[in-house]
């Protein structure tokens, strides 16, 4: 036995399958990790059978097609890439400038003007209007769901823009013969918005366009300016949360009538808040957006209530109104509110916005609010009493217009009419614009500087045949309206009836220099005849003038200048800016004079005339004008309470038929001042009884030339003013003066 170990067989089966076993040197770690990747890589082929190559020109073209897919792929996600880079860029950069959304709400370049009625009432807008901010919690819950409904029905779920609108808007538009982008835009309520910001681009006055040029401009549908629409709304979408857009969107849209944003237009149309306007309300509101100028109800309410009914059936079918809800909508549909029927004040706004400042009312750049002196239920009796005329007593289809003024005795305008079309505004007034020769309503002026001058009422003039020399146009011989002559009368009657051969006898007594400054200092501002003819009202003024010189003689003799502003002040400010621009001035004529004229033409009315403009027993003056072939009827007059002047005519000075001052205009006067002074009660006139005749010469007289203030009176029963006539210029007449006039003015 050897003392030396064997060395015993390794414990290794034998290769099993009858391969040469070697034995291998250990494997380094990378082939140790590769090993034990191999079996799972080939139990994987093994799982599944390997496609054979293909070979030859398909195989070329398969592995070539790949190779563009895949170089297609890698081009255009890097494109992408770069596009999503540069878009996030462009957005962050709009998202940095834009403001607060407190500073989006009013968006106007202008201001408005807002009026009250003497009782504080809202009666007229003017500019653009902002009724104040409201919110998308704020508004009726009816206003949010019908313009969701309406504008954006996946408002809340979208991201800014709408692909699917887009896609149906680009449909429709090439279907309809239009370009991709003409007519419907698919634009969301953000893009709407951020059309209404002008993508943040003011206005600015140095560009050389003006507003409506730049809202034209923002509203451009090209390409160029879709693509930054679009942008610009995902910055807002960024920036703001959906109910902030919705408050901007809610609070900048012109909603017709002037109106800027939900609130004004509550207002504007209902007289109310946007807070509590109910479905129908709602829909009619939502409905102007899309057209706000043609469906706005106070140019086309039946237009703008068939858009309600479309918004209310969109918001039943969108599940914001219930089928009762809605059938009570479409069987009550909005109603306007008096003052959205006026139609913005028609023509008593237009007037107080001439009269006031420029800088706060035409112009102005703030937000205005004006208190007038309009009394709406008189307005009302205007338009009514002219209405029912026209309707009862004028040939259908004539084109005789008419205006008509109401005012207190110290000159505050009522009401006003300045045509037959009341519910308008920036027409043709003619009530303050018109200038037409006034007729025998000129009288009272001249009877008003004789009476001041010391005649009496019962003062005896003689209507018999008269004619004067005009230098450098021969005789003239004024005739009556009958072309009779009565023969000695007094001066009351000769008013009462009209009559031109007293009323020229009186004022060449009187001297033309002094009835002209009677009748300038009562307020007639208009030029006035230099001739004798000026007694016969040959003259041109105004209604408004006219009116507010009557009212002159109501309160006792006091100038009067017509008013209709109160005072004005901005909104928020509880202290005016300026005040009443109007009222009564100095005095005319004395207190005693003008009692005894309202005496005077209190007879026109009861007894000469004026008798067709007698209503409910109460007293009433006034004085009736025709103009030479009745191109113009007049009559104005007052009870205790109010004045009021009409005038009738053609606007193309076409004579009027069969029509006097105490026809129809006296009858357009009764059926105005009997619904004005309905419930009011009956209150005598300011007049005086006549003192007896006097004798008012002492010496001799220029008839062109104002009495003296010193010539003694004495009582004389004797016909004085034809006495005074023939002493200064003979039997015949005769007689200085310049400036023609018609032989026959025919007023009545």
């Amino acid at each position: 036995m050897s003392d030396s170990p064997k060395r015993g067989r390794p414990l290794i089966a034998d290769n099993r399958y009858g391969a040469k076993s070697k034995r291998k040197a250990p494997a380094t770690s990378k082939e140790a990790s590769g090993a034990k990747a191999k079996p799972k890589a080939a139990a994987r082929r093994r799982g599944r059978p390997q496609k054979p190559s293909r070979g030859g020109v398909l195989g070329f073209f398969s592995r070539l097609a790949r190779w563009i897919m895949r170089l297609i792929w890698i081009v255009f996600s890097r494109t992408a890439l770069v596009g999503i880079t540069i878009l996030a860029l462009i957005v962050g950069y709009f998202y940095t400038t834009l403001p607060p959304v407190e500073d989006l709400l009013d968006g106007r370049a202008r201001g408005s003007v807002t009026m009250l009625d003497h009782e504080g009432e809202v009666f007229a807008w003017r500019g653009d209007q902002f009724g104040g901010v409201v919110t998308a919690s704020t508004v009726s819950p009816h206003l949010k769901n019908a313009v969701i409904a309406t504008e954006d029905k996946r408002f809340y779920q979208h991201f800014g823009l709408s692909p699917r609108g887009i896609a149906s808007a680009i449909r429709i538009n090439m279907s309809e013969g239009r370009g991709p982008l003409e007519g419907h835009g698919g634009s969301t309520i953000t893009q709407q918005t951020a059309k209404l910001l002008c993508l943040g681009e003011p206005y600015d006055p140095a560009s050389g366009m003006t507003e409506a040029e730049y809202e034209a401009d923002c509203r451009r549908g090209s390409l160029k300016r879709k693509a930054k629409e679009a942008v610009y709304a995902l910055a807002m979408e960024a920036k703001y949360s959906k109910d902030e857009i919705l408050s901007i969107y809610l609070n900048r849209a012109y909603m017709g009538g002037g109106a800027y944003g939900a609130e004004a237009a509550a207002q504007r149309f209902f007289g109310k808040s946007a807070a509590t306007v109910d479905p129908a309300e709602a829909a009619m509101l939502a409905g102007l957006l899309t057209a706000p100028s043609t469906l706005s109800p106070t140019s086309n309410l039946e237009r703008s209530r068939n858009r309600a009914a479309t918004v209310i059936r969109l918001m039943n079918e969108q599940g914001y109104l219930s089928d009762e809800q809605a059938a009570v909508a479409q069987a009550s549909p909005a109603q306007l509110s008096e003052a959205a029927e006026a139609r913005a004040g028609g023509y008593f706004a237009d007037w107080v916005m001439s009269t006031g400042p420029e800088f706060f009312t035409r112009k102005t750049t703030e937000d205005v609010i004006i208190r007038t002196t309009l009394d709406q239920r008189m307005q009302r009796a205007a338009v009514d009493g002219l209405n029912w005329v026209f309707e009862n007593k004028v040939s259908e289809g004539s084109e005789a217009q008419a205006a008509i003024v109401v005012m207190s005795a110290d000159g505050a305008v009522r009401a006003m009419v300045g045509g037959r079309k009341t519910k308008v505004s920036g027409a043709f007034n003619r009530a303050t614009q018109a200038l037409r020769q006034t007729g025998s309503a000129f009288k009272p002026f001249v009877y008003a500087a004789a009476l001041d001058l010391g005649y009496s009422p019962n003062d005896l003039v003689d209507d018999s045949p008269y004619c004067l020399n005009i230098p450098g146009s021969g005789e003239w011989c004024p005739k009556n309206y009958t072309n009779r002559f009565v023969g000695q009368t007094t001066m009351t009657n000769a008013l009462a009836q009209s009559l031109n051969i007293p009323a020229v006898k009186i004022s060449e007594s009187v001297g033309r220099e002094t009835v002209t400054a009677v009748a300038e200092q009562f307020g007639i501002d208009s030029d006035l005849a230099a001739g004798p003819a000026l007694a016969l009202g040959a003259s041109e003024s105004t209604l408004i003038e006219m009116t507010g010189a009557f009212a002159g003689i109501l309160n006792g003799g006091s100038s009067v200048e017509p008013y209709g502003l109160i005072d004005l002040r901005l909104r928020g400010d509880s202290e005016p800016l300026m005040g009443t621009g109007g009222g009564i001035g100095e005095r005319v004529i004395q207190e005693d004079a003008a009692r005894q004229l309202i005496y005077m033409m209190e007879k026109v009315v009861s007894e000469g005339t004026g008798q067709r403009a007698q209503f409910g027993g109460r007293e009433l003056a006034g004085k009736t004008g025709t103009t030479s072939a009745a191109k113009d009827a007049w009559f104005i007059g007052f009870s205790a309470d109010y004045v009021a002047g009409v005038w009738m005519g053609y606007d193309d000075n076409t004579p009027l038929k069969g029509v006097t001052g105490g026809g129809l205009p006296a009858e357009i006067w009764r059926e105005t001042m009997s619904r004005v002074h309905e419930g009011l009660p009956v209150n005598p006139l300011p007049m005086a009884q006549p003192r007896p005749p006097q004798v008012i010469f002492e010496g001799e007289v220029n008839a062109t030339s104002p009495i003296p203030a010193d010539t003694q009176r004495a009582p004389s029963p004797a016909n004085v003013i034809d006495q005074v006539l023939q002493d200064i210029f003979g039997s015949s007449g005769g007689g200085g003066g310049s400036g023609a006039a018609s032989p026959s003015a025919g007023d009545r």
